[in-house]
């Protein structure tokens, strides 16, 4: 069995709630799972952007705390 890796992307919305992505990696596959609403996908290419589109179009959840300050 191979070993899973997790990472999360986050991001808060207008409102200054947080917003959680989880990305689980076991070999090509990722599964991606949100915290706030439940939704999951695999996919094998690019999640951590997916994930980003995610938490975008269904939370507006577009701030980036690991994004430098402006």
């Amino acid at each position: 069995m191979l070993p899973k890796t997790t990472s999360k992307v986050r991001r808060w919305d207008q409102h200054g709630r947080e917003h959680v992505v989880e990305v689980q990696k076991a070999g090509a596959q990722r599964q991606l799972s949100c915290g706030t609403c439940g939704w999951s996908r695999k996919a094998q290419f690019l999640p951590w952007l997916k994930a980003e589109e995610h938490l975008t179009e269904e939370h507006q959840a577009t701030v980036d705390p690991s994004a430098p300050a402006s």
